[in-house]
């Protein structure tokens, strides 16, 4: 088997998740970690024998489906129970103007405050990326395509090129794996980078452990210490003054010594409530790179990735159904396909488009997306509206008649289809990105004091009702 064991647990996990609640996968199978495959013998991690004892009762059956499906092999499970020891603690002696270092046998958690004393080399870092969300499962479309160039670029040249860069775009939309990506890179190029990844709110519990504990200045020299600092969902300190000072404090030392730091968030700075401005005025220094929804072209592409990943045979029809119809979320185009894999599993049947029918109210209205107004729709009733052609809606020309019904358009389109703005621009005449927001925007301000455009928009909108 080439595959690594590690990689096969993790597909079983999504498998398990997608066919028990949430609840009960938080409470059991979240606490379920890998420990070792061989020779087909599978050993689980748990933290207490009743987790052990309540999955072997209640989830055996579903268990053994997966691993065979996933294994591709019949798989004898055993688990290993945790047993909480107290920690012995060696001080090491040192010179009085240092800190003593303390060294436990037991791994550190991930809440408590990071000590560089504890991390002193290159290896003994926990960077905290995912290895699954690489640059070559990473794949490339109009909604991500400079992210992606530019995280490239960097991961080639850690703060050589745009520093920060701040990624930002809805849920769902690749940010995360992007930024994981750069730094699997980063630790491939250049190995003897610290790089480390961490949420903002992990970022947050860590320095409230840090005050509780009367460590601030370990956990600042800690992060002083890191070579590409990535964060994610940015936007989680909001709100959080102590935090955003010291993290200020992190970032302004990082920058001025040439590290990399790398930000992602569902907004871009300027949209952000609760952060200082000092802060969002040093995210705007390098590069703000926007990921849009995935377009359908490349919804299918993931789709497609995905199926030839895990080997399966679903019918091109199908693919091409879901993603015309999922359009909010790559997670969403995942769990999909999980979830018809699952079925297929449990109830030994084909995937076709029966079952996907009988899966996907679970994850989208199909009749609601089925009377969902096109781009071309909304074209046709705004040069209706208009007395123009589309050609000339599509055209380069700037006469004030046309540039309005050009910008009414893209501003119905972005309220009506839920298109990306990449895509709402390449359908009306090409535009690019900044012109759908410009237009956007205009149009906003004009219905807060124009009557007429008001009146236009009410009008046309009754032409599609």
């Amino acid at each position: 088997m080439n595959t690594n064991p590690k990689e096969l647990w993790d597909r079983c996990l999504e498998i398990i998740k997608d066919n028990i609640s949430q609840e009960q996968y938080d409470s059991l199978f979240a606490y379920v970690t890998f420990k070792s495959y061989v020779n087909g013998e599978l050993v689980l991690s748990v933290p207490s024998d009743f987790v052990k004892d309540y999955i072997d009762e209640k989830y055996a059956s579903l268990m053994q489906k997966t691993l065979f499906r996933v294994f591709n092999c019949r798989v004898l499970l055993y688990w290993s129970v945790l047993k909480v020891q107290k920690p012995v603690t060696h001080v090491v002696e040192q010179a009085p103007d240092k800190p003593m270092v303390k060294n436990g046998d037991q791994e550190r958690p991930h809440n408590v405050t990071p000590d560089m004393l504890m991390a002193p080399s290159v290896n003994d870092l926990d960077s905290r990326l995912q290895p699954l969300y690489n640059f070559n499962n990473y794949l490339e479309g109009d909604s991500n395509r400079l992210a992606r160039s530019v995280g490239e670029s960097i991961a080639t040249n850690p703060a050589k090129t745009f520093n920060p860069f701040f990624v930002y775009g809805p849920s769902g939309c690749g940010k995360t794996h992007l930024v994981n990506a750069i730094g699997l890179r980063t630790k491939e190029l250049h190995p003897e980078m610290r790089v480390l990844y961490l949420s903002a709110h992990l970022f947050q519990v860590q320095y409230t452990d840090a005050v509780r504990t009367n460590k601030v200045n370990d956990f600042i020299a800690f992060y002083q210490t890191i070579d590409m600092l990535i964060i994610d969902d940015i936007q989680e300190l909001a709100g959080k003054t102590q935090t955003q000072n010291t993290f200020f404090h992190i970032f302004n030392h990082l920058h001025i010594m040439g590290k990399q730091i790398i930000l992602t968030c569902d907004r871009p700075p300027m949209a952000i409530q609760g952060l200082e401005d000092r802060l969002l005025t040093r995210f705007k220094w390098g590069l703000q790179a926007e990921i849009e929804k995935p377009t359908q072209k490349l919804r299918f592409s993931i789709l497609n990735a995905k199926v030839h990943k895990e080997g399966l045979m679903i019918p091109e029809e199908v693919l091409h159904f879901i993603s015309e119809h999922i359009d909010e979320s790559v997670r969403d185009l995942e769990g999909i396909i999980n979830s018809l894999m699952a079925y297929s599993v449990v109830y030994n049947c084909d995937i076709n488009m029966k079952l996907l029918q009988k899966i996907m109210p679970r994850f989208v209205d199909i009749n609601e997306k089925k009377n969902e107004v096109s781009i071309e729709c909304i074209k046709q009733k705004v040069c209706e509206y208009f007395n123009i052609t589309q050609e000339v809606l599509d055209s380069r020309s700037r006469t004030q008649k046309t540039s309005y019904a050009r910008q009414i358009a893209i501003y119905i389109a972005s309220k009506y289809t839920g298109k990306s703005n990449v895509q709402i621009g390449l359908s009306i005449g090409g535009r690019n990105h900044a012109t759908v927001i410009h237009s956007i925007n205009l149009v906003k301000n004009l219905l807060e004091v124009s009557d007429d455009t008001r009146n236009d928009i009410r009008k046309i909108e009754e032409l599609f009702a």
